[in-house]
């Protein structure tokens, strides 16, 4: 990732889930210096500012909460994805988890065009799922692994060109998944680290597990970050909180290893709600996370202050 051209893609979608407050990541992001940060590892960055969903002729449903908006965003931030790649390390800022339906798909697409795999590393406290038939909520930010895989039941959905295979997906950090979404990822042979055996052996073993299969397989590798794979003490601006997260240290070893990997062709950053947070404490370690996976070490870390 050395002088790695950074593309910024702010993504302030709001509609995968009912609690507002999202929209405002990507400016959180700017705010706390982001490009500051990458650009003073070296690389370029190019901020091209915030999307827009596209406009859709789809009807609000019953159930699934703001659907038309949901669908507008998918489309837009897969063609967004797809121009992106091809220049650089698009990292898009959000929004909520729903972007990922977009980001990912779009990814997989540049992905096959260059005739390599796709594997998506998921961190984060949920599994994401559901379908628009299994979720109880409606809200549709806890589909889209479900749907960029291929699931059954996104038919009013933009169809997914190139559905990245279940066991191509790495989760990590998992300590509140339904019982019916494990057994459908587990039969899938997704890679499941839960917080249980993280306690048990360590945060490295399956990250470096699952490097070892991105590399053999001669894949590249997208990166999702929602805010609840930390533990809520250190970052609070998320509105599905949920205790026992990983820890700071923990997220900075993991984001170092990707690093170091050099696997790493694109990123997410969701679910920060800034309305949620405490000084911008959680923005500015979700910037600094950032830069441990662009190339900051740990001796390199500024001294923050709240």
């Amino acid at each position: 990732m050395d002088n790695t051209h950074v593309i910024l893609v702010g993504a302030p979608m709001d509609a995968g889930k009912r609690r507002q407050g999202c929209r405002m990541g990507p400016d959180a992001y700017r705010v706390a210096g982001l490009e500051q940060a990458l650009t003073d590892l070296g690389h370029r960055v190019t901020d091209i500012g915030d999307i827009r969903p596209d406009k859709t002729d789809v009807a609000d449903h019953t159930h699934l909460f703001a659907l038309p908006e949901c669908i507008g965003w998918t489309s837009a931030l897969s063609r967004a994805a797809q121009d992106a790649a091809p220049k650089g390390l698009p990292i898009f800022m959000g929004g909520d988890h729903a972007l990922s339906m977009g980001t990912v798909t779009g990814m997989a697409a540049h992905a096959e065009q260059r005739g390599r795999p796709l594997f998506v590393l998921w961190l984060d406290a949920h599994s994401d799922f559901h379908t628009p038939d299994s979720t109880g909520s409606g809200n549709l930010h806890g589909t889209p692994v479900a749907y960029f895989t291929g699931q059954p039941g996104f038919d009013i959905f933009p169809a997914v060109p190139a559905p990245v295979p279940t066991d191509r997906v790495g989760m990590i950090g998992l300590r509140s998944v339904d019982p019916a979404e494990r057994a459908r990822l587990e039969q899938d042979h997704a890679m499941l680290a839960d917080m249980r055996s993280i306690d048990e052996h360590g945060i490295k073993t399956p990250l470096i597990a699952f490097l070892d299969r991105v590399r053999a397989a001669n894949g590249i590798l997208h990166v999702s970050l929602d805010v609840d794979f930390l533990d809520p003490a250190i970052a609070p601006a998320v509105g599905t909180t949920v205790p026992g997260g990983a820890t700071e240290r923990e997220a900075h070893l993991v984001m170092e290893l990707l690093h170091e990997s050099g696997l790493v062709c694109s990123l997410d950053l969701v679910e920060l709600n800034p309305f949620l947070d405490e000084r911008g404490r959680t923005a500015k370690l979700m910037v600094d996370l950032a830069a441990s996976l662009l190339g900051r070490r740990i001796f390199d870390r500024p001294t923050r202050s709240f």
